[in-house]
């Protein structure tokens, strides 16, 4: 399998890190099933794997002890849609019309994603998968961007952003849920119909020839913070003391745990485990104001500081990833496209901004030059007045702008990785360099709507 990055793009595509994936052909047979499991907020630290003592989550650090735990994955923006947006296309998130999120609001909706823009699902069809969504989708409440629009067989879940109520399942009063075109209305925690639903997929699949591609993407531990009763009495008890914000989300996470487990163990119970790639990660980083755990990261959701865009993640493959391996290596929430592209075993020959990631993935070493990582989000209100803000990250350096009414502020991550000292004033010629990457993402971005045209 072979990546032809940015010389064959000439200096265009070099400035915009844009790559072209060609793979090799492997027979349906032998190719991986594909699970993503993407939480909503789910905090940098809120693993037990980090070694977090006041929570529990066995079942995804099973995924990190049978897999490659990365301790440097950002995310594509510190809000959902956004970053969605980039997982599913492989592009920066205002490069395919997600600035900001997508609402059910007209008149505090900041996204509209092209309906012409190349998804993941619609990629791995050609490469014979079967393709499911269940949860959240967050790009598109009607055609043509709904889930099977583009490329999703079965889609059983969630259109809009986030629920007001996790029992009634509704937005602003009104029904989000969907079994794929069909208005549903079923009875339950959100987490656990996603939950059933997914574990009821993998079971219908056992006997397919063809291979699956899941995305399962929870709503949870996204506000408002709901546990089932019974996980908070349990980590009350476990834990007394604990801030009654914090053991809330701590039971709310623990929830989800547990149905984490139900899908990996009716992958086991059907015997495709060992061929399943299986992707753990979130959307953003944790939601301050419901105590997160974000380690030392400086900030959470919303902010462009590393506690924003940085999340746990872990990558299991039990017949290709060594076990309980790591990777300082530096991702983004968009090179998952093109690694599952390649390991898919279908050419990629539409120019998008993530790179693949499948060599750290197999143990083997990956030589690249330091790439401009770019970060966007546009949001309304009072706080951001429909404005946009950005950050963009090359080698140790990172330029931010926290808000559009802040001034730029620049970091050496590998120096100061907590992002205490800004430094800019002392370092005028690199904030000009990383300010014309940023500047040219920003341009591009600006040729793509962000609303519906009418």
């Amino acid at each position: 399998m072979k990546f032809t990055g940015w010389k064959n793009l000439g200096l265009t595509c070099m400035m915009l890190g844009l790559g072209i994936v060609h793979a090799q052909t492997i027979k349906n047979n032998e190719k991986p099933n594909i699970l993503i499991i993407f939480t909503d907020d789910q905090g940098y630290h809120d693993v037990s794997y980090y070694g977090t003592e006041d929570i529990q989550t066995p079942h995804i650090d099973a995924i990190r002890n049978d897999g490659m735990q990365f301790d440097y994955f950002y995310t594509n923006s510190p809000v959902c849609a956004p970053t969605r947006a980039s997982l599913m296309s492989g592009r920066y998130p205002d490069h395919v019309g997600v600035p900001g999120l997508v609402r059910s609001n007209p008149a505090n909706n900041w996204g509209y994603l092209n309906p012409e823009t190349i998804l993941l699902p619609a990629m791995l069809k050609k490469g014979g998968y079967h393709t499911a969504h269940i949860g959240k989708w967050n790009l598109g409440l009607m055609h043509p961007n709904l889930p099977n629009d583009h490329g999703f067989d079965y889609f059983h879940g969630w259109l809009e952003d986030m629920m007001d109520d996790y029992l009634t399942h509704r937005r602003h009063g009104k029904n989000y849920m969907r079994l794929n075109e069909e208005i549903i209305d079923p009875k339950g925690h959100a987490t656990d119909l996603f939950t059933q639903w997914s574990v009821n997929y993998i079971k219908e699949r056992e006997k397919e020839e063809r291979p699956f591609f899941l995305y399962l993407a929870y709503n949870a531990p996204h506000f408002p913070v709901q546990p089932p009763k019974s996980w908070v009495e349990k980590v009350n008890k476990r834990e007394p003391g604990l801030p009654e914000k914090r053991a809330n989300l701590i039971a709310f996470i623990e929830h989800l745990d547990d149905g984490i487990g139900q899908v990996i163990n009716a992958l086991k119970e059907t015997g495709q485990y060992e061929n399943t790639l299986i992707i753990f990660t979130s959307d953003n980083g944790g939601h301050l104001p419901d105590l997160a755990n974000n380690g030392l990261l400086r900030d959470g959701k919303q902010s462009m500081y590393e506690g924003g865009l940085r999340v746990p993640t872990a990558i299991s493959w039990p017949a290709k990833i060594k076990a309980g391996s790591t990777s300082d290596q530096v991702n983004l929430s968009m090179d998952i496209f093109p690694t599952l592209t390649e390991i898919a075993g279908v050419d990629l020959d539409h120019a998008i901004n993530g790179r693949s990631f499948l060599p750290t993935l197999l143990g083997q070493n990956m030589k690249e030059e330091a790439r401009p990582l770019y970060f966007v989000r546009r949001e309304g209100g009072t706080r951001y007045g429909g404005k946009a803000y950005h950050a963009l990250r090359l080698g140790d350096w990172k330029l931010l702008q926290n808000s559009p009414f802040q001034p730029m502020e620049l970091y050496n991550l590998k120096e100061d990785p907590y992002e205490k000292n800004n430094i800019i004033l002392e370092n005028k010629e690199v904030f000009q360099k990383l300010n014309a990457y940023l500047m040219s993402y920003i341009q591009e971005g600006g040729k793509v709507p962000w609303q519906k045209p009418e």
